[in-house]
């Protein structure tokens, strides 16, 4: 029997503000334990929540860029569980008013080929809606320590229709909604930093079923690749399981990304368990219209509407498109280089090529580096104009990147722009290599164009590799055209 996956991620991305969800004490990663607390995030008796409407501005944004339904009223709920790292023993969260209804989720497969572009699907969305994070508990030798520097971080889940069916649709859908949101100026999605967390629900079916199977949660998947990989293994646990003639128990697995299994943790509980009631500290949430436009005037352009953009408006190809766009600053960074040099997609292909690579090797970063815009747009008038050969032009990036010295600068002092003879000379030269080419004189005749190629080694080997490419194609068409 063939079975089908069907998969459906709960997404929680910590909202980027700076203070906490209903207190005023700071909100941020890195301090020392238990700092960034007070008597509200610690639940002391006689404290009260108050909504960050900071907060309340990034759900909705992202819900708008998400094409959700932005509800007219939302209220909030308590949800009930003891944890050790949940000061309050409940959390302030949203159940049956989200504040996001609806939405989807734009992806891309793998293409054919690492050129070509792949399927592009939507992923529809259930909801988004705001809660607070936890605390954390980190574990030594001997005991485990809380620390709720964490706890009370505005908190935003976004939870998928069970409609992805493979782990790279999963991994596809987290790739979007990571850069999405750093578009968007909400998270900064660092996994590592627990900005960004996933949980997978994850059950299989007899190809052809309608009816969901039984469904497994896979926790603590903390890198993109991680999700891809612990979906990947959870659909052949639950189909070997069922082929050696098992059954699936609903329950909460933990995948570890090293040795690449998971294991139970617990049974899992269903929304009954957590009691949910609204929350008698705080007043449902009007949004109106006005609230929804301003916030609508924020929304960025996002990275697939970006990469359909530049390849229709500066005709580059996918595989430098799908590089830039899914950095907004490197995607920036290239539109002010393709409007300086009028060359997008040399441009480009400087950008992709060479500026990444010096970044990769030096570890630095785009914002560091000393290769602005206007140095790419100079390089490339260099090279198009024939100043500079491309084996010249290489040189001169590598000491750009070293100096921040514009490549004009670098190329006079370093003696490297091509130096031709004149045009007398190069005349000559061009007409040397029609005459020793007779077979490639013959398929430029009769229309083939490439074959102007077979005489230009010719005229650079006689120039020694200082003739401008851009001067020999010309002369020798002006040869080639002219009565021989």
């Amino acid at each position: 029997m063939k079975y089908e996956a069907v998969i459906g991620l709960e997404v929680h991305v910590q909202i980027k503000t700076h203070s906490k969800i209903f207190a005023r004490v700071g909100a941020g990663y890195g301090h020392e334990p238990n700092t960034l607390t007070d008597p509200v995030v610690l639940a002391l008796p006689g404290t009260l929540p108050v909504m960050n409407k900071a907060a309340l501005d990034a759900v909705i944004k992202a819900g708008l860029m998400l094409g959700c339904e932005i509800a007219p009223l939302c209220k909030w709920d308590r949800k009930n569980y003891f944890y050790p790292d949940s000061p309050k023993n409940y959390q302030i969260s949203q159940y049956d008013q989200p504040i996001c209804v609806g939405g989807e989720v734009e992806i891309e497969l793998p293409g054919p080929a690492r050129n070509l572009m792949g399927e592009h699907k939507r992923i529809p969305l259930t909801r988004i809606h705001l809660e607070e994070d936890v605390g954390k508990l980190n574990h030594f030798a001997g005991d485990s320590l809380v620390d709720f520097n964490r706890a009370g971080t505005p908190l935003m889940e976004i939870v998928s229709e069970p409609a992805m069916h493979t782990a790279e649709e999963a991994f596809a859908y987290l790739t979007s909604i990571r850069a999405t949101m750093i578009y968007g100026g909400i998270s900064d999605c660092d996994m590592e930093k627990g900005q960004l967390r996933c949980d997978a629900n994850i059950s299989i079916r007899p190809v052809g079923e309608t009816k969901l199977g039984t469904k497994v949660e896979l926790k603590n998947l903390n890198s993109i690749s991680f999700v891809r990989d612990g979906i990947a293994y959870e659909i052949r646990r639950q189909v070997a399981a069922l082929e050696s003639g098992g059954i699936i128990v609903q329950e909460t697995r933990d995948y570890d990304g090293q040795t690449g299994v998971s294991q139970s943790l617990r049974s899992k509980e269903m929304a009954h368990d957590y009691r949910y009631f609204p929350d008698p500290d705080l007043m449902p949430v009007k949004v109106d219209e006005a609230w929804k436009a301003r916030l609508k005037a924020e929304c960025p352009e996002l990275p697939f509407q970006k990469q359909r953009r530049f390849i229709e408006a500066y005709q580059i190809p996918y595989t430098i498109s799908s590089v830039l766009v899914w950095d907004k600053d490197l995607s920036d960074y290239f539109e002010e280089a393709a409007k300086l040099s009028g060359k997008p997609q040399a441009a480009g292909n400087w950008i992709v090529n060479d500026l990444l690579r010096e970044i990769g090797a030096s570890k630095a970063s785009l914002e560091v580096s000393r290769v602005r815009p206007a140095h790419i747009a100079d390089l490339v008038k260099l090279v198009d104009g024939g100043q500079l050969l491309t084996a010249a032009a290489r040189e001169v990036f590598i000491e750009m990147f070293a100096t921040g010295e514009m490549p004009g600068v670098i190329a006079d002092r370093k003696s490297l722009k091509a130096a031709p003879a004149d045009a007398g000379e190069l005349e000559q030269w061009c007409r040397e290599a029609i005459a020793a080419n007779p077979k490639s004189l013959s398929d430029f005749k009769t229309g083939k164009d490439s074959a102007i190629n077979g005489f230009k080694g010719f005229v650079m080997k006689a120039a020694k590799g200082k003739a401008s490419p851009k001067l020999i194609d010309e002369t020798l068409r002006k040869l080639l055209n002219a009565p021989m």
